[in-house]
């Protein structure tokens, strides 16, 4: 692993996941530079990580030992993809989530770096295989897939294809553990990867019971927010059935696995989410929170915060 002193990153894409991963870069005390295909937009998004990163400096949540400007010091924007690249020993790819734009992304990337430069794709549901296909060097490819907004939520997801080295994953767990993420490993690639898998089954039921009836828009999310939710975010679900019977598991197992099996048998289809429902439950939460910008911008604010505070809990 390359030291933090002198290092360089280089960020590829200068949306809201490429200005996040800069700034959680940033706080490990990494040089960043931040490139976009689009003229001016870097430099843009570099004004942008400015004003968060002094926001986050006064609220005292800025991440990392050094000040904000120590961490701005460190930022710099890029039309040329060439200047950008040089001197990085890590690509943190962060392109609009299209199979080609990234593919021809990773073929720009691979003509400006050597060998040993690590390649990393922020992709939430690309397969790592398909992503690198074009690229000569595979070995020192991967998916490193952040949840938004990665500053305040630390899981990573770390995400291989069949050729990547056990060295590669080892270096990209070290980098996110370093800057204080929280990596996760995911020992080969399936679509959808961890994080994904399971919110889409709780999306699905979640789904299902509004759909039939059983329960309002609200009251599901307040099975999550004040329920569910209040557990996960400090234990898991393993973790959970583990200290839900007296003896541990297999006490568990013993306990509730025929009740578990009988309930997760009485699902119905994967849901289409579209049609009569998806209107019906679309018009229930904009009866909560109204759908214009005005009204989700304030609700996104509030979020951030929420988790900003609960982040600072968890530290």
């Amino acid at each position: 692993m390359a030291s933090p002193k002198g290092a360089v990153i280089t960020v590829v894409g200068s949306g809201l996941i490429g200005r996040s991963w800069a700034m959680v870069f940033l706080s490990g005390g990494y040089k960043v530079k931040l490139y976009d295909s689009q003229p001016g937009q870097a430099s843009k998004a570099i004004t942008e990580i400015r004003t968060q990163v002094l926001e986050l400096q006064e609220a005292q949540m800025l991440r990392g030992k050094l000040s904000a400007s120590e961490q701005l010091a460190l930022l710099s924007s890029h039309d040329d993809l060439s200047q950008a690249l040089e001197g990085a020993f890590f690509v943190q790819e962060c392109v609009y989530e299209d199979l080609e734009t990234k593919q021809a992304v990773f073929q720009a990337v691979e003509r400006h770096v050597g060998e040993g430069v690590v390649l990393s794709s922020s992709t939430s549901c690309l397969m790592p295989s398909s992503v690198f296909s074009l690229v000569q060097n595979r070995t020192r490819c991967l998916v490193a897939h952040p949840v938004n907004p990665p500053y305040y939520v630390r899981l990573v997801e770390l995400v291989p294809h069949p050729e990547t080295l056990h060295v590669v994953m080892d270096t990209a767990r070290d980098l996110m553990t370093e800057v204080g993420q929280a990596p996760v490993c995911l020992r080969k690639e399936i679509d959808g990867f961890a994080l994904n898998r399971v919110q889409y089954a709780i999306i699905a039921e979640c789904w299902r019971l509004v759909k039939d009836d059983i329960i309002s828009v609200k009251d599901i999310d307040l099975v999550m927010s004040e329920g569910l939710g209040m557990r996960y975010a400090f234990i898991g679900p393993i973790e959970t059935m583990h200290l839900n019977a007296p003896e541990g598991l297999e006490d568990y197992l013993t306990r509730y696995r025929f009740g578990m099996s009988r309930v997760l048998s009485s699902f119905g289809p994967v849901p289409e989410f579209d049609g009569e429902a998806a209107a019906r439950i679309s018009k229930e939460i904009c009866e909560l929170i109204p759908g214009d910008q005005e009204h989700l911008s304030a609700r996104r604010e509030r979020r951030d915060q929420l988790l900003m505070e609960l982040a600072k809990l968890k530290k």
